[in-house]
Formats: structure tokens, C-alpha cells, sequence
């Protein structure tokens, strides 16, 4: 039986920004593909598609362009979108947006939060943004209908913290069998002649770190650093500030050509990813999927994709030490990447989509674990409330 699906809480598709609209865009062209009715809530200005965008149906409201705004805003006016446009259930990205939860609560829409890393932790938010995530995530655990985690990690936090269970679907990861190169002329690349960043401008993603080390570094190959953030003036400038007079450091800026980005992970002697506290990270996968060689910074979340076959870094100086020792042996990295390349096999977006297909039908018969009311940070609640 064909069910309506409602995907809230992200900028929306076309996928231009990060792991969340990358999940949506895969999940929903899937889900609309074996007959699901997929409405996508978009931010104003993401996409000039207003309609109907890979078989998924689009609304776009606008949102208040202010960082600790701007996600709440929107999926609030998408929450109230929904009072008046029924779905049979609701995917919501972003434990953030728990306070709208009861408004989903109010028209009877069935409700999954993803609940993404652990935001409270970033960086860029202050004392008062941290206060705010942590009780949004409290928030979440006591309105949704069910949980879905995108990694073991975060699966074993909210067991640890609330006692509760979560539906653990991870994101997907593209093969790239055999990448080709020939768009690399326009960036003055060569295939596996650099050393590769793609990621937003965000301190817990420690861009200015493996920047720093690079330029401490004997490295011969240069960095191509893929990426930007609103809203992170400071964090940019510090980047730039490490790059300068560095000939070495190509800051490119956000690439949304896909085509070209592929050709990137691919061609890369080495990948660096710094992302700390999001989960399983889209990026990390594409990377692995298209056998680039990766660094990645030392947490659960990315030894849990890369294994034994990763390498990590915490500081400036294990950056420089991870490239100079790539660029002594290119062969050996390059038959790292095709190991991981094989990990990613294990990421695959079609059982991802039949993972949502099976929650979107637990979740419209009422057969999901349902809110703990009563949960709080610490506890281990016993039973669920509807």
C-alpha cells in the first residue's frame, strides 16, 4: 500500500548543502520511485524547482536568514503547512526542530525525528545554543513516535542517556568503479596529484587543523579545499589566514557540480575529512566509494566506517605526518583507498530506502516504540505512552 511521506527539516532538493538533503534527495527519489507520495519541505532560494523534482513533490516556504533561526523558522511554517496538507507519516530531520513536534502531534501524524550527531557539541554555538540542543534532544525522545539513528555511536548514546531504542539506518555510499579525470584540467589537477578537503567551514569540522598541518608539511602535492558556511565569517577568515602565501592550499570554494566532485574523491591521492560529532557523514562515504585514500579525525563515528584501513589524525601534526608519508607511498595509498572502496559496499542507498519504507509502514500502523513522555537525561523509562 502506497503511503504519503512528509520530509521536514532539511533545506530541501536538490541536495546542495550537506548530509541531511543528501539523504533526502537518495531516500525520497526511491521512495516516490516504488509509488510513495514524497513531499519535500524546501527552504526559499535552495533550488529554482517550485513543483516536482525526481518524482517528489516540493513545497518551499521561506525561512529567516539567521543562523539560530533559520532551521526553526522554516520547518515551523513547514509543521503548520501540515495541519492543512495531511500525510500519512512524517520523516523530521534534526532533533532541532523538537518544539514543532506537537504540532505534527496535534494533527495525528505518525513521526520519526533523525537525530543526527550530537549537536550540542559543535562549536559554534555559545553557551545558550548548547542548553537549547540539549533539551531539543530531551524534546525529541519524549514527542516522536520513533528515532532513527545514521550511526552506531549515536544508537548507543540515546540507549546509554534515555534508555531508549532508535531505528539505525545509515546513509549510502556511491561507487565510483572507475572515476574519470577529464574535467581536472579546469582546477590545473592531475589524477592522484592532490590531496583533497570537502566539507562546510564549521569548527568541529577542523578545516583550519588540516590546513595548518599541511602548510607545516613537506607535502609536494597541493590541497584542494572544496567548501564554505553561511554564517561562519570568522571560522572562513581564519582558514584563508592559515592559506595565505601558501601556493600549496587551492581554497575552490563550494562545489555543486557533481560531475566535477566525483572526479575530485576519485582522482585524490589522499582524503582528509575532519567532521567530529555528526554521525555517519555522507562525505566520508563518497569518499570511500569513489577509493580515495582517507585521514580521518580520530572519533567513533569515522573508525566505525574506516576500521582498520583508516588513518586518523587529532592534531596539526599528525596531518603533516599522514601526507608526507602518502606522498613516500603513493602505491600503498592507493591500495588503502581500493580497500576502503570495499567498505562501502556495506552503504548502500537502496537498503536505506527499505529501511524508511519499513519504518514509514511501522510508523503508519502504530507499531513503533511511541514517545517517552517521561524521559529525561539518565533515566531508563520502562514503558511507552501515545
Amino acid at each position: 500500500m502506497p503511503l504519503s511521506v512528509a520530509m521536514v527539516g532539511t533545506r530541501g532538493v536538490p541536495a546542495r548543502y550537506g548530509g541531511f538533503e543528501t539523504a533526502v534527495e537518495e531516500i525520497g527519489t526511491r521512495l516516490a520511485a516504488r509509488g510513495h507520495a514524497v513531499r519535500v519541505y524546501c527552504r526559499t532560494g535552495n533550488s529554482e524547482t517550485t513543483e516536482v523534482y525526481r518524482g517528489m513533490e516540493l513545497v518551499t516556504l521561506p525561512a529567516l536568514r539567521q543562523r539560530s533561526l533559520e532551521t526553526l523558522s522554516h520547518t515551523g511554517l513547514s509543521a503548520l503547512h501540515l495541519l492543512t496538507h495531511r500525510t500519512d507519516v512524517a520523516m523530521v530531520f534534526n532533533a532541532a526542530n523538537a518544539p514543532w513536534l506537537p504540532v505534527l502531534r496535534a494533527a495525528r501524524v505518525p513521526v520519526a525525528t533523525h537525530v543526527d550527531g550530537l549537536e550540542w557539541k559543535r562549536a559554534k554555538w555559545g553557551p545558550t545554543g548548547r542548553r537549547y540542543y540539549r533539551a531539543a534532544e530531551t524534546a525529541s525522545v519524549r514527542m516522536s513516535d520513533a528515532l532513527i539513528a545514521d550511526a552506531q555511536g549515536i544508537s548507543d548514546y540515546y540507549s546509554a542517556e534515555y534508555g531508549v531504542p532508535t531505528t539505525l539506518i545509515s546513509y549510502g555510499a556511491p561507487v565510483l568503479t572507475d572515476p574519470v579525470s577529464d574535467r581536472l584540467p579546469e582546477l590545473g589537477l592531475e589524477r592522484h596529484g592532490f590531496h583533497l578537503v570537502v566539507a562546510r567551514f564549521e569548527p568541529e569540522n577542523h578545516v583550519d587543523r588540516i590546513v595548518e598541518g599541511f602548510v607545516a608539511s613537506d607535502a609536494a602535492l597541493p590541497l584542494v579545499v572544496v567548501g564554505s558556511a553561511p554564517y561562519s565569517d570568522a571560522y572562513t577568515a581564519r582558514i584563508r589566514a592559515l592559506a595565505a602565501g601558501d601556493p600549496r592550499v587551492r581554497l575552490v570554494g563550494g562545489v555543486w557540480d557533481q560531475d566535477l566532485l566525483d572526479q575530485l574523491y576519485g582522482n585524490a591521492l589522499t582524503y582528509l575529512h575532519g567532521h567530529s560529532v555528526g554521525g555517519t557523514n555522507p562525505s566520508l562515504l563518497r569518499a570511500i566509494g569513489a577509493g580515495a585514500a582517507t585521514i580521518a579525525y580520530d572519533v567513533d563515528f569515522n573508525r566505525e566506517v574506516l576500521r582498520a584501513d583508516g588513518e586518523y589524525f587529532r592534531t596539526p601534526a599528525d596531518v603533516a605526518a599522514s601526507v608526507v608519508r602518502a606522498e613516500r607511498d603513493t602505491d600503498g595509498e592507493l591500495a588503502r583507498g581500493k580497500r576502503l572502496q570495499g567498505r562501502a559496499g556495506e552503504y548502500d542507498w537502496d537498503e536505506v530506502a527499505d529501511g524508511y519504507e519499513r519504518l514509514a509502514y511501522a510508523l503508519h500502523s502504530r507499531s513503533t516504540p511511541g514517545p517517552r513522555r517521561t524521559a529525561r537525561r539518565g533515566t531508563r523509562p520502562s514503558g511507552a505512552a501515545r
